[in-house]
């Protein structure tokens, strides 16, 4: 016999310790290598640890709500594999192995170890958004199963999802010759052709919210948990307790309001030219470029280029001292399907062009949407940008995302009569209108500064060149 310590693995760079929150074995138990044994929080994400190793649970060292230390081990498992004068594993490898398997695999959320059975297939929705775990990609890669095969392998994960056992199960029966075909498993044919579209059709044009914050990845999808529910005598009260995602994005949003004296300033642009462009060239753009092309990136390729002109609003307060960054990492608040917001980060923006930042920004919203965001996806943001018009409002004041020192609101575009100024006089035309909204940080951003910063990006968002390729 041999003892196998499992360890607190790391989830970001920045992170040294985790609340353990639910543990789904108990000591005794036997578990198998990649099963999940326990979930865990921080202040950046949510995520599940698997078993590093197929055994017994010997023992357990912390209890739920402990906070334990990154690299602490936090229980051994007694493996059938003997002992042979092996050294303690290092933290840190484990760690880094933990944490990967912990975003590439959710298994089943069974709390007791349930044999196997596949279930009924059953034909899936159109517009359904199935997720499949990067362990699962790589499965079906090296036994030669394509996308499309891979959409009809019936899942018994949660919501249906593909997992690590289900596709093993399928490709032996497939190797002993006793697997069912498509056709047989999918009889209506619109149900294939639908399942076909949906990897092709995961983007959507917007995402937003109004006060975006730096916030944990969300692992599960699930609807917010009604904790308690009571009935008031003067009145029929439904309370409910907060998850606790909310209680964090409530916090940093207070947090925020304490620590920076906010301003915000207002401004119109035209945006006709974008609009114009966009639906110009939309279509061969997604089929040439393989992803949408949608308003964000547009406006991000113009927000960097005027941020290198105001250095100003890409830093942050360190006591009395001001930390001016160099790097151009934009946040995009975005909208998560149960009324929470994430806000993931691209990176060094100002050096992708507009393909690579529409890229990034539908990978990145994707990912957000399908809990698939890695811990890293949500830090190191120095500006945000979030579009208030997707739900159809005209401006915002968001809240500045700590440590940040301003932040842009895009509203909804709308089409409006203005006075256009020509050569030969004012006449009035149909225009695309938009509002934009900047929430700066007093202390470091004057009223000149910021006012001056967010005119810039509207006469950058009105010069758009509608004869420019992308």
């Amino acid at each position: 016999m041999a003892l196998v310590e499992l360890v607190m693995p790391k989830l970001g760079e920045s992170i040294m310790e985790a609340t353990i929150l639910k543990w789904f074995k108990k000591a005794g138990d036997t578990v198998e290598q990649d099963e999940t044994l326990l979930e865990i929080a921080t202040d950046k994400v949510d995520s599940e640890v698997p078993s590093t190793a197929s055994g017994v649970l010997k023992d357990i060292l912390f209890n739920v709500n402990d906070v334990v230390p990154v690299g602490a081990v936090i229980a051994h498992i007694e493996t059938n594999v003997e002992a042979v004068a092996e050294p303690s594993p290092s933290p840190a490898p484990v760690a880094s192995v933990n944490a990967t398997q912990a975003n590439e695999e959710q298994e089943e959320e069974a709390p007791f170890d349930i044999p196997y059975q596949p279930t009924t297939a059953v034909n899936l929705p159109a517009g359904n958004h199935r997720f499949y775990s990067p362990l699962v990609l790589n499965i079906a890669n090296s036994e030669g199963i394509s996308l499309s095969e891979l959409e009809y392998i019936p899942g018994t994960g949660n919501e249906g999802r593909v997992t690590k056992k289900d596709i093993l199960h399928y490709v032996s029966q497939k190797k002993n010759g006793g697997h069912k075909t498509p056709e047989t498993i999918f009889a209506p044919q619109e149900s294939v052709n639908n399942l076909q579209q949906l990897n092709t059709s995961r983007q959507q044009e917007s995402f937003t919210t109004f006060e975006p914050v730096e916030l944990p990845v969300e692992q599960k999808s699930t609807p917010v948990a009604v904790s308690k529910t009571q009935s008031i005598h003067e009145g029929n009260v439904e309370i409910i307790e907060m998850d606790r995602m909310r209680k964090l994005i409530a916090k940093h949003m207070v947090d925020s309001k304490h620590t920076s004296p906010h301003v915000t300033s207002f401004a119109e642009a035209d945006v006709t030219n974008m609009v114009l462009w966009r639906e110009k060239i939309k279509k061969d753009f997604e089929k040439r470029e393989n992803t949408k092309i949608t308003f964000m990136p547009m406006f991000i390729e113009s927000l960097v280029r005027v941020m290198k002109r105001f250095p100003f609003v890409n830093s942050s307060v360190d006591g009395d001292k001001i930390i001016i960054k160099k790097d151009l990492n934009i946040g995009m608040a975005t909208a998560l399907q149960n009324g929470n917001l994430i806000v993931p980060v691209i990176r060094n923006a100002d050096h992708l062009n507009l393909v690579g930042l529409s890229k990034a920004v539908n990978t990145l919203a994707d990912n957000a949407r399908n809990n698939r965001l890695k811990p890293d996806d949500t830090q190191g943001g120095t500006f945000t940008l979030t579009n208030v018009g997707t739900f159809g409002s005209l401006m915002g004041t968001p809240i500045i995302n700590q440590p940040q020192v301003a932040i842009l609101a895009v509203g909804a575009i709308k089409k409006r009569p203005v006075v256009i100024e020509t050569e030969q006089g004012d006449t009035i035309g149909i225009r695309h209108m938009m509002y934009l909204s900047l929430s700066y940080d007093h202390r470091i951003v004057d009223g000149s500064i910021g006012a001056s910063f967010l005119t810039a990006i509207a006469k950058e968002f009105e010069n758009w060149d509608v004869e420019r390729s992308w």
